[in-house]
């Protein structure tokens, strides 16, 4: 025999299913709702130790959360390692260890913009790549 209290707790579960999910969403920061917007209609790829950046692409800041760099129809994606660190309002001062590569290993300073002083180091993580889902023909 089921116990009311047992099924109106139940019932009251199946209730508040619906607004925890969109609760989600609005928990998101400024910085993973742009870039939750930025790979919108994306699917994710295989992670990689190191991505070939050419020419003057520039690598994006979003505050709190990530760095992007588009090449051609692929944004990279590097969540490093600190991303509360992450913020745009500084300059990112890049030390390669392979040429035109931009590796896990590589260090990244950040600099004050109006100071010129160090104000952290960003820990680089795999770099995802993210692609337009191919519609079906």
């Amino acid at each position: 025999m089921i116990k009311p209290l047992a099924l109106a707790t139940a019932a009251l579960g199946l209730l508040a299913a619906p607004a925890v999910q969109a609760d989600d969403h609005a928990d998101m920061t400024r910085g993973e709702e742009k870039l939750a917007k930025m790979l919108e209609g994306r699917v994710a790829g295989e992670p990689e130790r190191c991505i070939r950046t050419i020419g003057s692409r520039n690598i994006n800041q979003i505050d709190g959360t990530a760095l992007t760099y588009r090449d051609g129809d692929t944004i990279w994606v590097n969540y490093t390692k600190n991303p509360d660190s992450i913020d745009d309002s500084e300059v990112m001062v890049i030390k390669r260890f392979s040429g035109t590569n931009l590796c896990r290993t590589d260090q990244i300073e950040l600099v004050s913009r109006h100071g010129g002083f160090l104000t952290g180091v960003l820990f680089l993580d795999e770099f995802v790549p993210y692609t337009r889902v191919q519609a079906d023909s």
